[in-house]
C-alpha cells in the first residue's frame, strides 16, 4: 500500500510544502543566477525515470555556458561561477528537483537519476534500479556516495528497490538531513566520472 499509494501522496505534499517554505531562497537564487549566468538560472537535462521513461530534470545552473572557443567538456571547473560553487557545496542545486517530485517524475527517496548515455552499460541486475522512481536522495547517497565504487552504488540502489518501505524512506531522509547539517552536503553522483566502472551487459 505504501509503495503503490502513500509514497506518492507523501511525495506530493512534502514537495509542495518544501517549495512553499523554500520559495524565498529559491527566488533569491534565481535572481543571483540570472546575473551570474547571463539570464539563464536553470539547467535542464533529459534523464531516465521509472522503467527508463525519459523526463526532464531541473536544477540550478551552476556553470556559465562555454565560450565559442571552448567545448562543453573542457574547463568545466573554470566555468563554475562563484555563486554556482556555493550552490553545489551546499547541494542547493538539487532544490529545484522538488518540482520534478511534485510533477511525479521523481520521488524524494530513490536511486539517483543518471545520464541516458549510461543505460546500455548496466547489467541486468543493475538495471533493476529503474523499477522505482529516481529520487533526490537515496540509500547509496547516505552510505558513502563518492567513497563507493559504482558496483557498490548500484548494489545499494537495487537493495532499495527490494526493500522499499516507509521505514527505510524515513531512515534515508533523516540520514540525509543529518549529513546536510554536518556540512557533508551530498553531491550529484551523475556528474562524477564513470572511470573505473564497466557495465557487464
Amino acid at each position: 500500500m505504501y509503495k503503490r499509494f502513500f509514497k506518492r501522496v507523501l511525495d506530493f505534499f512534502a514537495s509542495l510544502v518544501a517549495l512553499i517554505l523554500f520559495s524565498p531562497l529559491i527566488i533569491t537564487l534565481i535572481v543571483l543566477l540570472l546575473f551570474a549566468n547571463n539570464g539563464k538560472p536553470f539547467f535542464f537535462q533529459k534523464r531516465p525515470g521509472k522503467h527508463t521513461k525519459i523526463f526532464t530534470i531541473i536544477k540550478f545552473k551552476t556553470m556559465r555556458d562555454p565560450k565559442k572557443d571552448e567545448s562543453e567538456l573542457i574547463n568545466q571547473e573554470q566555468r563554475i561561477t562563484k555563486i554556482g560553487a556555493f550552490i553545489r557545496k551546499t547541494s542547493l542545486d538539487e532544490l529545484l528537483q522538488l518540482v520534478n517530485v511534485l510533477k511525479g517524475d521523481m520521488s524524494l527517496i530513490g536511486p539517483r537519476p543518471l545520464l541516458i548515455d549510461y543505460l546500455p552499460l548496466y547489467n541486468e541486475e543493475q538495471a533493476r534500479r529503474h523499477l522505482v522512481k529516481p529520487g533526490i536522495t537515496g540509500w547509496a547517497q547516505v552510505n558513502g556516495r563518492t567513497a563507493l565504487s559504482w558496483e557498490e552504488k548500484f548494489a545499494y540502489d537495487v537493495w532499495y528497490v527490494d526493500n522499499l518501505s516507509f521505514y527505510n524512506d524515513l531512515k534515508i531522509l533523516l540520514k540525509t538531513i543529518q549529513k546536510v547539517f554536518n556540512r557533508q552536503a551530498m553531491s550529484s553522483i551523475e556528474e562524477a566520472s564513470f572511470a573505473g566502472w564497466k557495465g557487464n551487459t
